[in-house]
């Protein structure tokens, strides 16, 4: 395994994470996952992600058992809350320390920023900011960052108005893989803000959920070293079966920095299948936008506003 910091937090992390949301699905056995993720521990990884909303609760309930028998010390813990106002962002928070069976969590992300609304929502007197950083003062997390893979201009919009109250988020998570760099580029765009600003880079949809290898031009391989040749603190890897843990534990042994002319001939292998987005379809629809299908999930709007609405 390698290990990297993750931004300016001092934490040192595994390079390759473990993704949350496979380890919940329902046609996956409890035995299963629990295999998957302590075996993923004992290999080196030490980043564990997931979110509030995977699978109705069951990613982080099947987590936080398999963090029993002191798995829990050896691990950087991260979820994210899908609340925007600061009592659901507060509620969901509780329910993710009882489900992960934990008193803290390291990292905790504002997940699906997708829309422009989103950060103002966020950093409202009565928004979900206010909540977690009354628990980061309260020991209940150590960092705050936010996720997103819609569209890389949504991404410099929140680090915006983060700027404009004063807060440089510690992590940012966001697609990074073969075809980003063709198309709505968060590498382009988004990766040299981050890097400038010492925030922690957490790459995620490498293999876009497997769709990209349905192009046909890339490896899995190939595509997880690609990701991790850019300036990632962690790439973090969907695992639903033992064989795709080993996949991913060989793609961080073989891996080695890569030369300028071996990134050019995947980025130009991968031009043609990449120019439209067909092969990122998490920027192109909303099948992939979980919030936008439960907007009960972002909590209410602030009174303030609602007082605007005519009756």
């Amino acid at each position: 395994m390698q290990y990297r910091m993750l931004g300016r937090t001092g934490a040192r992390v595994s390079a390759i994470g473990l993704g949350g949301w496979h380890i919940g699905f329902a046609s996956q056995s409890d035995a299963l996952a629990m295999r998957i993720i302590r075996t993923a521990i004992d290999g080196g990884i030490t980043f564990l992600d997931n979110s509030w909303d995977y699978n109705e609760g069951r990613s982080e309930i099947r987590m936080g058992r398999a963090l029993r028998d002191g798995y829990r010390d050896r691990v950087f813990l991260m979820t994210k809350v899908d609340g925007r106002s600061r009592t659901e962002a507060a509620r969901q928070l509780e329910e993710s320390l009882r489900r992960l069976q934990t008193d803290r969590i390291d990292l905790v992300q504002y997940h699906e920023v997708l829309r422009f609304e989103d950060p103002h929502r966020i950093f409202d007197e009565e928004g979900a900011h206010a909540a977690l950083s009354a628990a980061q003062r309260e020991g209940k997390l150590r960092f705050i960052g936010f996720t997103g893979h819609k569209d890389p201009r949504i991404h410099l919009h929140m680090l915006e108005v983060a700027r404009e109250h004063g807060v440089t988020f510690d992590a940012v998570q966001m697609p990074l893989n073969v075809m980003d760099a063709h198309y709505r580029s968060f590498a382009q765009m988004v990766l040299p803000e981050l890097v400038k600003d010492g925030i922690g880079i957490l790459g995620m949809k490498s293999l876009a959920n497997g769709i990209i290898l349905k192009s046909g031009v890339v490896t899995a391989v190939e595509c997880l070293h690609y990701a991790l040749n850019l300036p990632t603190s962690v790439v973090i890897a969907g695992i639903d079966r033992m064989e795709i843990l080993h996949q991913a534990l060989e793609a961080i042994e073989t891996f080695s920095p890569m030369s300028d002319v071996e990134v050019q001939a995947i980025l130009a292998k991968t031009a043609p299948a990449a120019a439209r987005g067909e092969f990122e379809p998490f920027k192109t629809s909303s099948i992939f936008d979980a919030t936008t299908s439960n907007p009960q999930w972002l909590g209410e709007e602030p009174a303030r506003l609602r007082q605007l609405m005519p009756e």
